[in-house]
């Protein structure tokens, strides 16, 4: 088990989910059920499944859930996009929040390969 407030990775995405809903606090109401809702539950779904996956008690269970939390930070950059080209989204916000995700999916990665690793007794 892990304590979620020292994991940096789930510290930046819980600080990504909240910029996400500051990102679409602007989106027309008619989006409210749609786009708009999609986007925040990929963005509050990425640090819930690493909290999720902290709280198991094996390694690759938590490599589970980094992987659900690394699948919903995909669906959340094409939403980006989809946003982008339907105008709601402009090009400085999205390159600022594609860094950031981008960011995030290489932590993941990196964690991910991390806990894989044989430990060494």
């Amino acid at each position: 088990m892990h304590n979620l407030q020292d994991l940096k990775i789930w510290n930046k995405a819980t600080d990504l989910a909240v910029a996400i809903y500051t990102a679409t606090a602007n989106y027309p109401s008619d989006e409210k059920y749609g786009l708009t809702s999609q986007i925040r539950r990929a963005a509050v779904s990425i640090p819930s499944n690493i909290a999720e996956g902290a709280g198991r008690n094996s390694k690759k269970d938590f490599c589970n859930f980094l992987g659900i939390a690394n699948s919903s930070s995909y669906e959340l950059q094409t939403q980006f996009i989809i946003s982008n080209k339907l105008n709601l989204l402009s090009n400085d916000m999205l390159n600022g929040l594609l860094k950031q995700i981008e960011e995030l999916q290489k932590m993941n990665y990196a964690f991910q390969q991390m806990l894989n690793k044989p430990s060494q007794i």
